[in-house]
């Protein structure tokens, strides 16, 4: 693949984006960023963006509200949700609605890097 892929973060702390963000740079990622699912929703209808993360805690619109209406809007879009408060119930339902992965706070290195490969994948079997 010949361009970086361009990953949305959201998250409402500002701290985790930062990390999260040098983590996927070293992934060779272009990276934006998010604190809340309505700013993520607006990123998604305005930018081309090949994947995002997106937190399931968030003030104004949460995760899970977010992802609903990413999927609508565009369906093959990978969604991989992080979350601290992660429970089984949560999971299955993210994963209903069509989200690649869960991954669990603290992430480790390992996780995202995995996770962005699959997405890789994911682009390049799409031609895109």
């Amino acid at each position: 693949m010949d361009r970086k892929l361009r990953v949305l973060i959201t998250d409402d702390s500002k701290l985790l984006r930062k990390k999260l963000r040098q983590e996927l740079e070293t992934l060779d990622c272009e990276v934006l960023e998010a604190q809340n699912g309505k700013e993520a929703v607006m990123l998604n209808l305005q930018e081309q963006i090949d994947c995002v993360f997106l937190d399931i805690v968030m003030p104004e619109v949460g995760g899970i509200e977010a992802l609903q209406v990413i999927k609508e809007v565009n369906p093959d879009l990978p969604v991989v949700m992080l979350s601290s408060a992660g429970t089984p119930q949560k999971l299955m339902t993210t994963l209903k609605m069509g989200a690649m992965d869960f991954i669990q706070k603290p992430y480790t290195s390992e996780q995202i890097k995995k996770a962005v490969e699959t997405v890789r994948r994911k682009v390049a079997a799409n031609g895109q």
